[in-house]
């Protein structure tokens, strides 16, 4: 496979490496020198300079022979035509594109991104994708993580092991025996920021980060099984009123979470903007570090504050004001990874990753076989990954204790005629299974072969 990156940004780079790392053949294109620079020198991929949607510039970064173009500049505008040009004059046939401004995004234009006008395939808006990862995370509460799988009968969840967790030092395959009718699969544990490809032998330990892919039905059994009922939030302070924060807060108020929200914003234009947008929520000018604004949205009163400022460290201090102030939970907003050994000492509760956000939504159109939606998990651990078995698919038809599956790699269930079935080793995969699983970094290439279609199948 061949793609070309135009865009050598933080989305972009992240996207690069994750394909390099695949033994993609990746070209990467921007502007800025510095940046092609950079990225050329840490990975494994041709970079150079140009500006992205200029057919000459894409014609020399081999265009013609690339089999999807990937558009995530910061210009919507270049994003589009870059696609455009791809597809009217090189024929490419995948076409993804970052579009952030709203505008473009509103149903009653949607006609303009059709095969006719502007034929994009796939269109990724990383505040729209951010606010619903979000707005998962609040749905259960005690969860760092929340992504549904399979049509929502499975729900991947990443939760803490506090210290009265009541499972700590039991191994996982005895958590079978203790809750013999909880459908739940541990697919990887992070320890001391050092990630775990599980086995039955190993147990949880306190501040441990577990990944769980459970059935929908048994989520609230499988919360209280490691010590989290944490109430839903009722009240919830929103601070920053930008794309994310204002895309929270519509979803709040067209009732997505039961809830009522407050914004906190320190542009004047921007509130009366929010506020406009939002008639049913109360809208505060003025600065999150500043008690007397904290204390005129309430947050004492708070189960949760969700800080979606665009600076790391007013989404950071403003979340532990909040909590200080009497705010029971701290959902943060963080752009770079230099904050992420703090945020769990410094007692905020979910911290939020745009970049691994969108780059996780991106991969899934990227992927090849039969595979549905793509997870990335952590930071570079791995992938939950959702795939259809094939006649062709090499794990079908044999126990999986037989399957010879990669080291690396955890069969989590399967979802058969709309019935969920957790893997077992006696678990065999049947022809049109949607089979959900965990693979390790290295292992992500093997699992795609696996369920890839071969040309005889066709």
């Amino acid at each position: 496979m061949k793609a070309l990156i135009c865009g050598a940004g933080q989305v972009g780079s992240n996207i690069a490496r994750e394909l390099a790392a695949e033994r993609v053949d990746v070209t990467v294109v921007d502007q800025r020198p510095d940046l092609i620079q950079k990225i050329g020198d840490s990975l494994d991929v041709k970079a150079m300079v140009g500006h992205a949607s200029q057919p000459e510039t894409l014609e020399a970064a081999g265009i013609a022979d690339c089999d999807m173009i990937i558009a995530v500049t910061f210009a919507d505008e270049v994003n589009m035509v870059a696609c455009q040009v791809a597809h009217s004059l090189f024929n490419v046939p995948t076409k993804i594109a970052r579009i952030r401004a709203r505008s473009y995004l509103e149903p009653i234009w949607s006609n303009l991104f059709s095969r006719d006008h502007m034929p994009i395939d796939v269109i990724i808006s990383p505040e729209v994708e951010v606010a619903r990862a979000i707005t998962r995370r609040l749905t259960v509460p005690g969860a760092f993580d929340m992504i549904p799988l399979a049509n929502n009968l499975l729900r991947l969840v990443g939760v803490r092991c506090e210290e009265d967790c009541p499972i700590l030092s039991t191994p996982l395959r005895q958590l079978t025996s203790l809750f013999p009718n909880l459908n739940i699969a541990t697919v990887g544990i992070v320890r001391d920021g050092k990630p775990i490809v599980p086995s039955g032998d190993d147990e949880f330990q306190a501040r441990d980060e577990a990944y769980l892919v459970v059935e929908t039905e048994h989520l609230t059994r499988a919360m209280a099984a490691f010590g989290h009922e944490e109430r839903e939030a009722r009240r919830i302070v929103i601070i920053g009123g930008g794309n994310i924060g204002l895309s929270l807060a519509e979803g709040i108020e067209q009732g997505q979470l039961g809830a009522t929200a407050r914004i906190i914003e320190h542009n004047r234009e921007r509130a009366e903007t929010v506020a406009r947008a939002c008639p049913r929520t109360i809208v505060v000018n003025g600065n999150a570090l500043d008690p007397e604004i904290l204390d005129e949205a309430n947050v004492a009163n708070a189960e949760t504050v969700v800080a979606v400022t665009n600076n790391d460290q007013v989404n950071i201090l403003s979340s532990l004001l909040a909590k200080r102030y009497g705010a029971e939970r701290a959902v943060t907003l963080v752009n770079t990874n230099t904050y992420s050994p703090l945020m769990s000492p410094l007692g905020i509760d979910v911290v939020v990753n745009p970049r691994a956000i969108t780059v996780s939504t991106i991969l899934q159109y990227v992927r090849r076989g039969r595979i549905h939606s793509v997870h990335s998990i952590s930071d570079n651990f791995g992938e939950v990954i959702e795939a259809e078995a094939l006649e062709t698919s090499s794990v079908v038809g044999m126990p999986l204790r037989d399957a010879k599956l990669p080291s690396g790699v955890i069969v989590a269930a399967l979802v058969r005629d709309r019935q969920v079935i957790m893997a077992h080793g006696d678990t065999v995969i049947e022809i049109g299974d949607t089979v959900v699983l965990f693979a390790a970094k290295e292992a992500i290439r093997r699992v795609e072969k696996m369920f890839a279609a071969r040309l005889e199948f066709f």
